[in-house]
């Protein structure tokens, strides 16, 4: 019996001193070193977090910036094309968009930033820049009263979640034409004929101060409607997005009434500052 705790003893001792002694060969060794992999460093014009909180994209510096900063980073809405070919096989050019179903667009689908931009009845009838419709992008701001320098919880004038204020912006070129406050005996499709296709047989003596804004082209507007009502129609009922009517500004015109109908007592009678004829200087292109 003696003998064997002797030997069972003299085991654990020869296990742990086997075991101290890699412990100490293990320690002699110099520690491996870790991999390091060189980040390159971060410059101003790829840095995703400095470019979403540029000042571009707050008040005051969106309201003055010019195209080409705007086109710096977004250079894509000019440069994308539409399909030619849908994912459901529907080829684009033998297809018709809901844009082109009027005549005053002639050509090719192309994309809606380009639509607005670029393309012949844009650069036509359009002087819009980026900021006509985006007025900057606060990250934060996704809904009012989010963070101490953002839209107030009291401003109606904010659409939840979008890039753009649609009802301020939209709506003035994509909303329903207000048959009955017009007083048409039916939708425009359906009565035009009665006026003679012309929306000019009213609106040569109603409502004559319009499209004075920097983001239209007035004396070009006006001389196409002459000759083609679709031009007037397809900003005002005929290219509709939305179902809500858009409330158009009452600018004075010469032999205006002096009443204000009840529909009319509360829309305002000039258009945004923001959207004003310069009244000295260089006008904008027409």
């Amino acid at each position: 019996m003696k003998s064997a705790k002797f030997g069972i003893i003299a085991l654990v001792v020869a296990v742990l001193a086997v075991g101290a002694w890699y412990i100490r060969q293990q320690g002699a060794q110099p520690a491996p070193t870790p991999a390091v992999v060189q980040q390159p460093a971060p410059t101003a014009g790829k840095n995703l977090l400095r470019a979403t909180y540029d000042p571009i994209h707050f008040r005051p510096a969106i309201e003055t910036a010019k195209d080409e900063q705007c086109l710096e980073c977004h250079r894509e809405v000019l440069d994308s094309k539409v399909r030619e070919t849908s994912p459901a096989g529907v080829k684009a050019s033998t297809s018709q968009a809901w844009y082109q179903r009027l005549s005053t667009y002639s050509g090719e689908q192309d994309t809606f930033h380009r639509r607005h931009l670029v393309t012949g009845m844009a650069k036509e009838f359009m002087n819009f820049s980026c900021n006509t419709c985006h007025q900057g992008n606060d990250p934060r701001d996704e809904a009012q009263g989010t963070s101490a320098t953002g839209t107030p919880q009291t401003d109606n004038g904010f659409t939840l979640r979008k890039a753009v204020n649609t009802e301020t912006t939209c709506l003035k070129c994509h909303a329903p034409m207000n048959a009955q406050i017009m007083g048409l005996p039916s939708p425009w499709p359906e009565s035009k004929e009665m006026f003679g296709d012309s929306c000019l047989t009213c609106h040569a003596a109603i409502r004559t101060n319009r499209h004075q804004v920097n983001y239209l082209k007035a004396e070009a507007i006006e001389a196409a409607g002459q000759k083609n009502a679709d031009v007037c129609y397809g900003c005002h009922g005929g290219r509709a997005w939305y179902r809500t009517m858009y409330p158009y500004p009452r600018h004075p015109w010469e032999g205006m009434a002096p009443e204000v109908p009840d529909w009319a007592k509360d829309r305002p009678v000039a258009s945004e500052a923001r959207f004003a004829l310069p009244t000295t200087g260089n006008q904008p292109r027409q």
